[in-house]
């Protein structure tokens, strides 16, 4: 987990530990710094704003193999990840559900196909009845029959209610539906799920502005695959121009050996990664923490 940009900045470190750092030879130790991490899904913007702030923190410092030295390169690094990460760890779900003043709450989740939406929102299904909050989910992907038939597995596991309707019915009326029972019911929360083909099917995307325009959620999350590097900011680019969200479900984060995606992302939107999912269990998810990111880059620190 972030192996790639850990060991990124473990070569930078350890390449300059040793000797008063020039421009000359810096520029070299930074320019296969920056490789090294657009190799491990850090988008060009971000790797060019790490190189050029450790460029103008160590230009013309004597460097020894001191304890002290190695600590102010650490501090350097973290000082520049807790900038790139400056939104995660700032929303606070679960405070703005129990501060609403009517319920239900309502989520909208948006996501391109085998990114882990399904399984985020079961997730998440679960977190929050650990809370004490009672949900219902709706499958407003009715354009993929097999999206319904998960998330009405997930939901048999997890005791809570589904809405659906039949096989390519309104996305927006199953959502509507949902809200109104959820209402009628005193249900704390209501997660819906949307169809998958957004990022390059125009009809569908408009059928998703139209669900966000009608229900008017509360929330929306795009959920993103962590493992499929520049893909998760375009998609992010397409989904904040065409719909609009508040933050990201990042998912697969154990498998991601790279962590590129975690870091550019979040500086690249300004917007928060909220929750992160990490397993396939239920209660594989967790709050985003920006030090936990942070110390797991660095290597140091617990889970």
């Amino acid at each position: 987990m972030f192996e790639g940009v850990k060991k990124a900045f473990s070569s930078l470190k350890e390449a300059i530990i040793t000797k008063e750092i020039t421009e000359e030879e810096l520029e070299k130790h930074l320019w296969d710094f920056e490789l090294k991490l657009i190799e491990n899904n850090v988008t060009i913007e971000v790797a060019r704003k790490l190189s050029e702030d450790f460029k103008k923190e160590l230009i013309g410092k004597r460097i020894k193999r001191t304890e002290k030295i190695e600590k102010v390169i650490e501090e350097t690094f973290k000082n520049k990840l807790e900038e790139l990460l400056e939104n995660t760890g700032n929303y606070d779900l679960i405070e703005k559900i129990k501060s609403k003043k009517s319920k239900p709450f309502v989520i909208v989740f948006l996501g391109v196909n085998g990114v882990g939406k399904t399984t985020a929102i079961a997730k998440l299904c679960y977190f929050l009845k650990k809370k004490n909050l009672n949900c219902i989910i709706a499958c407003s992907d009715t354009f993929r029959a097999g999206a319904i038939e998960q998330l009405e597995l997930h939901a048999k596991n997890l005791g809570v209610e589904v809405v659906k309707h039949k096989y390519g019915a309104s996305p927006t009326a199953v959502a509507f539906d949902a809200v109104q029972l959820a209402y009628k019911k005193g249900i704390d929360v209501v997660l819906i799920d949307t169809a998958g083909r957004m990022q390059t099917d125009k009809d569908l995307l408009e059928e998703m502005k139209k669900l966000v325009r009608v229900i008017q959620p509360d929330a929306v999350f795009l959920v993103v695959d962590s493992l499929t590097g520049n893909d998760s900011y375009k998609q992010a680019e397409i989904f904040a121009k065409e719909v609009g969200y508040d933050g990201f479900i990042l998912t697969k984060v154990d498998a991601d050996e790279k962590g590129g995606v975690a870091l550019s992302i979040t500086y690249e939107t300004k917007k928060p990664i909220v929750f992160i999912s990490h397993g396939m269990n239920y209660d594989d998810l967790m709050i985003a923490k920006r030090e936990w990111i942070i110390n797991k880059i660095l290597g140091y620190g617990s889970d």
